[in-house]
């Protein structure tokens, strides 16, 4: 499947405002283990210095960038967008390799081309999925008033070479292990020793809690519908390669029969097979997709969360210094710092809270009324093939 190409159809970036940035990812190319994603903007930002043009990005360089702006302390009060996943096309090669058993028999020729349009058309869902997941991570960054402003991105979407961002090394991966575990501790011991002063932030973390969790439940029940319209597809090719084997025998005085009622099965595998890819992009990726979202709300907790220990722990550090009558004006300068590092992430960080739920309600929306018509128009396709299978079938009896 090495070389495919897609154009996807989605939504551009909308800004409204002198100097808008619009970004999309207008082609993508699959080569063996790496996708090269064609990123075009249109902009009228002063920073750039054309309005409009691409480039070519590898999904390294899309991780590269969300890594420099969540390390960006000047970012510390903002929702960073979760980074994409890494392209996953395991199931498409498992059943690649399953085509390869056809050469020694185990397949019969009929099986073998209806496992390979399978194999096609779910490798394209998959290869559609990462361009829209790749995509939207880019416009969170370009609609987003501050982060449009980051260097780095500008970089990302105008610099015309190849950024050469390479990967982590061991080293570098088991320091960000420790890095993780030392802060899931730190995260742990503050939520259960510092107290938040804000009620508005208190009932945000209690409810981003909640409401993660019910995340995961709805995207393990949504996994297993799409796995069980997956295995429905999978039997309709067993269920047609049969009757179209007993069609051909010879004296068979039903093979006219069969032989359409094969075709049937093909066409319910094939509109099966939509179902189950659709369902896949606008239910359960986008329940993953705020689950991730909803931990980088949580991140952002975590980090205002700090600053409130640190602010507490400048104005005991001021009150000993007090005390002794010694270093007052530095404990006082740091105190002054801490206090207004607290209050101006706090702030920032109750607007992003607010734009998050908005976002979050108008993308279930659109994800869910796009998913129900998809719905009703397989549902639909699926009762007129059958109409015209029996029509079909009753001319001939």
């Amino acid at each position: 499947m090495e070389g495919t190409s897609v154009i996807p159809g989605s939504d551009v970036v909308d800004l409204s405002g002198d100097a808008p940035l619009q970004v999309d990812i207008s082609d993508a190319l699959s080569e063996k283990d790496k996708v090269k994603f064609t990123v075009h903007t249109r902009t009228g930002m002063v920073g750039f210095q054309k309005s409009e043009f691409s480039v070519i990005r590898l999904h390294e360089d899309f991780i590269w960038l969300h890594d420099v702006i969540q390390e960006n302390i000047d970012y510390a009060g903002f929702i960073i967008p979760p980074k994409p996943p890494h392209p996953d096309f395991d199931a498409s090669r498992e059943k690649l390799q399953r085509l390869g058993e056809a050469e020694s028999g185990q397949l019969t020729k009929e099986e073998f081309n209806k496992m390979k349009q399978e194999l096609e058309a779910e490798y394209l869902a998959t290869f559609k999925k990462t361009v829209a997941q790749h995509e939207v991570f880019l416009q969170r960054l370009a609609s987003h008033p501050n982060l449009k402003n980051d260097r780095n991105l500008h970089v990302f979407l105008e610099y015309e070479a190849e950024l050469n961002v390479r990967s982590k090394n061991t080293k570098e991966r088991l320091a960000g292990m420790f890095s993780s575990f030392q802060k899931s501790g730190d995260e742990l011991l503050l939520s259960n020793t510092q107290k938040d002063v804000d009620d508005f932030f208190e009932n945000e973390k209690h409810y981003l809690l909640e409401y993660n969790q019910q995340l995961k439940d709805a995207c393990i029940k949504s996994d297993k519908m799409t796995s069980t319209h997956k295995a429905l597809s999978d039997n309709y090719i067993k269920l047609s390669a049969c009757l179209l084997d007993i069609a051909t025998l010879e004296n068979s005085n039903l093979e006219s029969f069969l032989t359409k009622l094969s075709d049937t099965f093909e066409k319910m595998r094939r509109i099966e097979g939509r179902v189950a890819n659709d369902q896949d992009l606008k239910l359960s990726d986008c329940l993953r997709y705020h689950m991730r979202d909803t931990n980088a709300a949580k991140d952002l907790l975590y980090r205002r969360l700090r600053c409130l220990a640190n602010y507490e722990k400048a104005n005991k550090e001021l009150d000993m210094a007090r005390a002794r009558n010694k270093d007052v004006a530095i404990a006082e300068n740091r105190q002054h710092e801490a206090c207004t590092t607290f209050e101006e992430l706090s702030g920032t960080a109750q607007n992003e809270l607010k734009m998050q739920k908005e976002r979050r309600v108008a993308h279930f929306q659109k994800s869910l009324q796009e998913l129900a018509e998809l719905e009703v128009k397989h549902a639909k396709a699926h009762a007129q093939m059958l109409r015209q299978t029996i029509n079909a079938i009753k001319t001939e009896v």
